[in-house]
């Protein structure tokens, strides 16, 4: 602003000279860059000192990533909390592989029957199937059906034990799969992928809660001698650090081999080694921290020589009673190996192992492409005594509220003959059952046409399946990821929707 000044008699002094102008003026502009150096100098203060917070924020939560990384590293298997309240603590998969007759078993179709050996109608279009074109005749299920416990849900007489259990069971009828071939759809249902190399389901059920019991593993197999199309890669961890991977117990008298240690290593000389290998992987570490894969070997080790304390208490069932053997059909030939496999999956989960799938068929044994009525009756006598029996047990022991169990293959059957007396694969409707872990009990789900050939109502896709299945877990599928080649990997890609009907 500039000075006017006054004279003696306090008037305006209106003689302002050039000179007395210039002066005034450069002392004003001269204040006027100091207050707005000093104003740039306050601000770059105030800046700093938020920056410094900010820093000093980030800092803190980096730092706390890094711990909670490096504990991770130490131990992969340390049990986080969820995203939310889970309704199920842990998951038993009956995984029947092949492909089970939806239209057989509990999804009856009056229609089927009434058209029994009519060309499949033209409305319907060409279906293609892994042999082609199915436009064999319609073939109706020679199987009775009825309605079971309070519910009322189909059942039929291949499944009589399981249709005592009516009342626990969500039956999902609606499901849909994109694999036509038991190879990609056994990858699928498993991984959520039909190509290889992605995470299995039980990898991240346990890449995302850790395990409970840390003398066993999180993630457990069973197959009953046979190998599944596919292989180890149905519980692999794909991407994934393989410690999360499904550990594979075997049938017979040794299902976990290498356990016992050789009677010629003394305990104290197995303490002593087990030391020095510690010592010598600790210095190896400290060379080398971004060695994760190290870590994971450590752990591994390290989760083994725990298991030849617990694993062998686990897997005897000899101080089980006489009644509950047989109530699981180990008195059966029929029944004994799946109803085995079913009693220790009790057993490993009452005990905490977080994730466990039976495979009952490995090696598509439920693929009945020609003589399905031999063939079912083969495989529903021996799943069916056990499934119920694993129910039944687990509500008794008052675990099936907050257990998962799951019924199911990798698609159905085509409602259309292949050959004389068998069904094609059908990938584009089929059922599956669920019980206990948060699932609405005596409830039916979605439903196919009126030959049972495609879902029409409730679709419920792969991605869906196991969107649903994380939730009831208490994970969000779209927030747990891994990060893989700089994109944010999921089991449900970018797809799946959580089926909220079947939620209680």
């Amino acid at each position: 602003m500039l000075n006017i000044s006054t004279n003696e008699d306090g008037h305006l002094d209106r003689r302002l000279n050039r000179r007395r102008f210039f002066q005034n003026a450069g002392h004003r502009f001269g204040s006027l860059a100091f207050t707005t150096l000093l104003a740039e100098e306050l601000s770059r203060e105030r800046s700093n000192a938020s920056f410094a917070a900010e820093e000093k924020a980030q800092s803190a939560a980096i730092s706390k990533a890094t711990a909670r990384k490096s504990a991770d590293e130490l131990n992969p298997l340390t049990v986080h909390p969820p995203h939310y309240a889970a309704r199920a603590k842990r998951v038993i998969f009956l995984f029947m592989e092949g492909g089970p007759s939806h239209v057989d078993l509990c999804d009856p179709k009056p229609e089927l029957s009434r058209q029994n050996g009519k060309p499949l109608p033209t409305n319907f279009g060409k279906v293609v199937t892994p042999m082609g074109t199915g436009g064999n005749n319609l073939l109706a299920s020679v199987r009775r059906f009825a309605k079971y416990g309070k519910c009322g849900m189909d059942f039929s007489d291949w499944l009589p034990h399981m249709a005592t259990c009516a009342d626990e069971f969500s039956l999902v009828r609606s499901c849909v799969a994109d694999g036509l071939n038991h190879v990609g759809s056994v990858c699928q249902m498993n991984t959520g992928s039909i190509l290889a190399g992605k995470p299995s389901l039980g990898s991240w059920a346990i890449y995302g809660l850790g395990s409970v019991n840390q003398n066993m593993p999180g993630f457990i197999v069973m197959t009953d001698g046979n190998e599944p199309l596919g292989g180890a890669r149905n519980w692999g961890t794909g991407f994934m650090p393989q410690t999360f991977q499904g550990t594979r117990l075997l049938p017979g008298k040794n299902p976990i081999l290498h356990l016992q240690t050789p009677r010629s290593v003394s305990e104290n000389r197995q303490i002593q080694k087990r030391e020095l290998i510690h010592q010598l992987n600790q210095f190896h570490q400290k060379q080398h921290r971004d060695d994760t894969f190290l870590s994971a070997r450590q752990n591994a080790y390290e989760l083994a020589f725990q298991m030849q304390a617990a694993a062998p208490d686990i897997i005897n069932i000899h101080n089980e009673s006489e009644k509950t053997k047989e109530a699981y059909g180990l008195n059966r030939k029929e029944t004994a190996d799946f109803g085995h496999r079913c009693l220790l999956a009790r057993r490993l989960v009452e005990r905490g192992v977080r994730f466990v799938q039976i495979y009952c068929g490995a090696g598509s044994q439920w693929d009945a492409h020609s003589n399905l009525q031999g063939n079912h009756t083969r495989m529903c006598t021996r799943a069916d005594q056990p499934t119920a029996a694993l129910i039944k047990d687990l509500k008794q022991r008052g675990l099936l509220a907050d257990t998962l169990v799951i019924w199911g293959g990798e698609f159905g059957r085509t409602p259309m003959t292949e050959g004389k007396d068998g069904r094609d694969h059908n990938p584009y409707g089929f059922s599956m059952l669920f019980a206990g872990g948060g699932v609405k009990a005596g409830f039916t789900y979605g439903s196919t046409d009126e030959f049972g050939l495609r879902a029409v109502e409730g679709k419920a896709h792969v991605h869906d399946l196991h969107a649903t299945i994380l939730h009831l877990l208490g994970m969000n599928h779209e927030k747990l990821t891994y990060l893989y080649q700089g994109r944010d990997e999921r089991l449900t890609d970018v797809y799946g929707n959580i089926v909220e009907d079947i939620v209680a």
